[in-house]
């Protein structure tokens, strides 16, 4: 009921801003909100966006959709900030209370506002000169990830092909003190924000006539990950000479991350989609996630049940392939109940298997 709008002195808007078909920024759900908004917007209230987007959207879309609805002025009437969302779900060590809070506003009255309201519920609060530079901080957060997720994604393709262990190079370079970050490789980028954000900064840097190569070709090598590792598991059942087509696979975790039930752009999607194309029988196991939520890109999956977890199951399929690391999931049974496991997230080593042949992915 929108119309209690009015009710509110702070208004926070967290919706989401995917990718459309295109790859290109779709916020219809912010402009969508805003218009649903604007009819009830009252004087001296603070509005906030914390959705993920491209520099200049609190400004140039907000700003306009809300004026124009209520026929206040922002900056005058109301206030208008922007504080990015930043949590990382299954992290026991940060809650909502204990992450400082980036706000940015484009006057200094609506960032007096923000910054009041935050500093009440986190633990410091961190001012910037402007709301785009508040969009842009988030971006440059989630960048560095993707970033630094597909270079030892690359590494791990060249060293598999040295007979290099890329987890044992990243676990010995950990050991400097200092100008380095251990990132770990896997089936590719998952959630709502990595594999989608650094989308709305390439496409906004083409109205600005420059072209991010580098935060799309990271894109690029983080999204060819799920071909990467239907091509190991391929491989791995030729060696037992078995085909892909009608062998039976089971997908070990459907959610993008371990120990989360979340389900959004997870990689796993990809590869059952990939395995299935192929002509194999694909199901999946997962404790957080029973039965497939709907989801708009891989509709056909919505519905199916998790498969059990024990011998007589997992001794079935040909070949299992660990997509996701939960840490409730006993990877000595694992090794000991498969036929064969394709593992994209190093968790089998040093797990003893009982001759059950384990392929790096």
């Amino acid at each position: 009921d929108f119309s209690r709008i009015r009710e509110a002195d702070a208004v926070l808007i967290c919706v989401p801003t995917p990718l459309d078909v295109h790859h290109e920024p779709d916020l219809s759900y912010v402009e969508g909100t805003a218009r649903a908004i604007a009819p009830y917007l009252r004087a001296n209230q603070l509005i906030v966006l914390e959705s993920t987007t491209y520099p200049g959207t609190t400004d140039e879309l907000l700003r306009g959709v809300l004026n124009e609805g209520s026929g206040l002025s922002a900056g005058s009437d109301y206030f208008l900030a922007y504080s990015p969302e930043r949590e990382d779900p299954g992290n026991p060590n940060f809650d909502a209370a204990r992450i400082p809070k980036v706000v940015g506003a484009d006057d200094e009255s609506a960032a007096a506002v923000a910054i009041a309201l935050y500093g009440a519920v986190v633990p410091s609060v961190v001012p910037v000169s402007s709301s785009r530079t508040a969009e842009a901080v988030k971006l440059l957060e989630n960048i560095f990830r993707s970033v630094n997720i597909a270079l030892v994604n690359e590494l791990k393709l060249v060293f598999e092909k040295m007979n290099i262990d890329v987890f044992e190079v990243i676990e010995a370079a950990s050991t400097k003190p200092f100008g380095f970050m251990p990132f770990y490789p896997g089936p590719g980028l998952g959630g709502h924000c990595i594999p989608i954000d650094p989308f709305y900064l390439t496409w906004k840097a083409r109205e600005y006539g420059v072209h991010s190569s580098f935060i799309e070709l990271a894109g690029q090598v983080n999204t060819r990950m799920p071909a990467h590792v239907v091509h190991r598991t391929m491989e791995a059942l030729n060696h037992q000479g078995k085909a892909l087509r009608n062998a039976r696979v089971l997908c070990l975790g459907l959610a993008y991350k371990p120990d989360v039930d979340d389900t959004r752009e997870s990689p796993a999607f990809a590869i059952m989609d990939h395995l299935a194309s192929y002509g194999a029988n694909v199901d999946y196991y997962d404790p957080y996630v029973p039965v497939v939520p709907h989801t708009r890109e891989h509709a056909a999956w919505e519905g199916r049940k998790s498969v059990g977890f024990d011998q007589e199951t997992i001794g079935s399929y040909d070949a299992v392939v660990i997509v996701t690391n939960h840490r409730v999931v006993n990877y000595e049974e694992l090794g000991a109940w498969a036929q064969c496991i394709v593992d994209s997230r190093g968790v089998m080593r040093g797990v003893q298997t009982n001759g059950t042949p384990v392929w790096a992915a």
